[in-house]
């Protein structure tokens, strides 16, 4: 019988969780409110715990997230602002800047981590830019201690996308310690996904997370009189509560991820080599760890020679894979207004060529990690 190795399976694919989520909606019925009660409170408390830091602030989802946190820094529609971020991600951290006023600038990437490049990203910067958005890429935190260093040097607002890093920090430390912001998304394929949308952020500093609050709901202080502008940006009950169910599993789902992803490394190397930041003469290239803390090992990517080829040979296989992302953002049609070109950020254009996402979730056994570098290897001619 042939193999079948979906990309993801969702926490759903276990009995104990779904027993957990039915009597988690019980109780939300029961209680009769939806919006902004004791079931956001107390996964906004949790999430907090979870991120070493002080406050979280649910919203409807992150890009809405990154939405709120530039406007709260003075990111305003007119004011000819500039947001640097990387090309590399998808394309909802750009619709993001818009969304705020804002206008999308970027830079290009560390060739090896594909993560974005603090040196590249200085020489960018300018008069104009009001924010730095680096994005933790598939897990993998950017230097933060340099974006702080961009940031506090250039006057403006460091703010992480950490849409995919659930569970990462930098150098042993929270995410939070350094930067007002950290936004996460709840999309459901996140190491900590709801059964829908949703989003945070999180802060160390209590006044900017009672702004990001009113914010999220129309400006108001718990009346129907708004008192500034904002959004309606919710995390609802329902989502929290089933959060919550989550996010008592997310570290050992975590681990998990990290056993996996070391397995891959492992039997990667045993068949092409140590290959982690060498040329493009070796067939398939393991993304380097980077030295900056612990990944939440989000995706699991490598860069490879004939990358669509690979891909239907594994599909036919019975084995899925995906591209995060297959167009950079500064080369979508929806960003052509912005006016680059292609070649303007070669590493992150050349990755977008090579990069290849193999399944990697908390439910994937050893033996389908196996299956996976087999016929990678396989396709290849090194069995």
């Amino acid at each position: 019988m042939p193999i079948r190795i979906p990309f993801l399976k969702l926490p759903a694919v276990k009995p104990a969780i779904v027993r957990e989520y039915q009597r988690q909606i019980e109780r939300v019925l029961q209680r009769g409110r939806f919006i902004l009660g004791d079931e956001v409170r107390r996964f906004e408390a949790a999430f907090a715990a979870f991120c070493g830091a002080r406050h979280a602030v649910g919203v409807g989802n992150g890009t809405e997230a990154l939405q709120i946190a530039l406007r709260l820094s003075g990111v305003r529609p007119g004011q000819s602002q500039e947001v640097m971020t990387t090309p590399l991600t998808a394309a909802f951290t750009a619709h993001a800047i818009v969304a705020a006023g804002g206008r999308p600038v970027f830079a290009d990437l560390d060739a090896d981590t594909l993560l974005l490049d603090p040196e590249a990203a200085r020489g960018r910067i300018g008069s104009r830019t009001a924010a730095l958005i680096p994005v933790h890429l598939y897990g993998q935190t950017c230097d933060l201690e340099a974006f702080a260093r961009l940031a506090r040097r250039h006057d403006c607002t460091l703010i992480q996308d950490a849409a995919q890093a659930h569970g990462s920090n930098f150098h042993g430390r929270p995410l939070a310690d350094f930067s007002d912001w950290v936004a996460f998304s709840f999309y459901p394929t996140k190491n900590l996904g709801a059964l829908g949308d949703g989003g945070a952020l999180v802060t160390n500093r209590r006044a900017l997370a009672e702004a990001a609050r009113r914010y999220r709901d129309g400006g108001r202080r718990g009346g129907q009189t708004a008192y500034s502008e904002a959004i309606n940006s919710r995390l609802d009950e329902l989502q929290a509560a089933l959060l919550h169910v989550h996010v008592r599993h997310l570290e050992s789902w975590n681990r998990r991820r990290e056993t996996l992803a070391a397995r891959y490394d492992r039997l990667l190397i045993e068949k092409f080599g140590e290959t982690r930041g060498v040329p493009a003469a070796a067939p398939v290239r393991i993304l380097p760890r980077t030295a900056h803390g612990r990944s939440s090992n989000h995706l699991y990517v490598i860069r490879c020679a004939k990358r669509d080829a690979l891909r239907a040979y594994l599909l036919r296989r019975g084995i899925d894979t995906a591209v995060h992302y297959e167009t950079p953002v500064h080369l979508q049609p929806a960003f052509r207004w912005l006016g680059y070109r292609r070649g303007d950020f070669p590493v992150a254009e050349r990755a977008a060529r090579e990069i290849c996402s193999l399944p990697l979730h908390p439910f994937l056994s050893e033996g389908e990690v196996d299956a996976v570098v087999a016929e990678i290897a396989r396709f290849y001619g090194r069995e």
